[in-house]
């Protein structure tokens, strides 16, 4: 059984909007700092945002301003709202704990993809 489970990723049109989620069966939310990955064909994986146990969310500069994330402790489910999304946001998107080296990290669940289209 994979430790994170990704969903709400799909088609969608430049400006547009999708909002993923993410739990898990063997992380507690409520005491971890949680983060959203992605990594695009030929690239490696890119951190996205994270949120600290306390619900303090931090942002990478390439989609400050365009994602959200947050969370719900009570349904142990982290949530990134994507908006104003562009052709370069076509990724594969990942949940996980926080690294600022995504590398180090192990447990990857399948993700889910957001492709951008017209």
């Amino acid at each position: 059984q994979a430790w994170f489970e990704e969903s709400g990723g799909g088609l969608v049109q430049p400006g547009g909007s999708r909002r993923l989620s993410c739990t898990s069966s063997r992380v507690t939310f409520s005491r971890t700092t949680m983060a959203w990955y992605r990594q695009a064909p030929g690239n490696e994986r890119e951190l996205l945002a994270h949120i600290t146990d306390d619900d303090l969310p931090r942002y990478a500069d390439s989609i400050k301003g365009r994602f959200t994330i947050s969370k719900d402790n009570a349904k142990n489910t982290v949530y990134l709202q994507m908006d104003n999304l562009n052709y370069e946001d076509t990724a594969a998107y990942y949940c996980n704990s926080y690294s600022d080296i995504p590398g180090y990290l192990s447990n990857w669940g399948q993700g889910t993809l957001v492709t951008v289209s017209s």
